[in-house]
């Protein structure tokens, strides 16, 4: 497998998973169910907003990369494996793929990981080490998706978790008709700041609940 045929599988519909860390094999994934989650419809509860505007943690953007995805692979339940980190490095190089980083007090607290095609990101996995750091960087990849003229934002599954915060099934061929549509979108990842303010942030990131 290359990361030109994943960018490929993506571009189809379909994604890569493995049994475990420890898995030697890569199966191919397109759920008959397709977790999304809505770009304007994003639920954003009042603690998470106050602890936004209250800050006292810092947001990146691909500057711990592989950490991420290290820090998504460690959980106990992943779908990671070694060849599997191997590509999305490689993706990441390409420029295609990226990392949202929640930081605390100097410490990577959290964070998630995805690759961009168009105007679709393809959500890959996150992870937490402190309360909402992975809540937090969901809501600034939701504002920086906005800002750049995203369309769709591939969750594969809905989690407890991602349901609360606004993430939908949608039936295979609906999922299919999105992703065609996005992928000839043109949206740029960079379009906002880094140094965009809490309030703006909020704003993107659209809804209150």
């Amino acid at each position: 497998m290359s990361a030109r045929l994943l960018l490929e599988a993506y571009a189809s519909g379909i994604f890569p998973m493995a049994e475990g860390a420890l898995s030697d094999e890569i199966f191919w994934v397109d759920p008959k169910l397709r977790g999304v989650l809505p770009l304007d419809g994003l639920h954003v509860s009042r603690s998470l907003r106050r602890k936004i505007r209250r800050g006292g943690f810092e947001v990146r953007v691909n500057t711990r990369f592989m950490d991420v995805v290290d820090a998504c692979a460690s959980r106990q339940e992943t779908w990671i494996n070694a060849q599997i980190e191997e590509l999305y490095h490689e993706l990441f190089r390409m420029g295609y793929a990226h990392s949202v980083e929640l930081w605390e007090d100097g410490t990577l607290a959290g964070g998630l990981y995805g690759v961009a095609l168009g105007g679709a990101f393809f959500g890959e996995s996150m992870f937490s080490q402190r309360p909402d750091a992975s809540k937090l960087a969901l809501v600034y990849l939701v504002a920086r998706l906005r800002a750049g003229g995203f369309s769709l934002l591939d969750t594969q599954f809905v989690t407890e978790h991602l349901e609360r915060m606004g993430a939908v099934e949608i039936p295979r061929a609906h999922y299919h008709q999105e992703l065609e549509k996005a992928l000839r979108r043109p949206a740029d990842f960079w379009r906002l700041p880094l140094s965009e303010p809490p309030q703006s942030v909020l704003q993107l990131s659209t809804q209150t609940s």
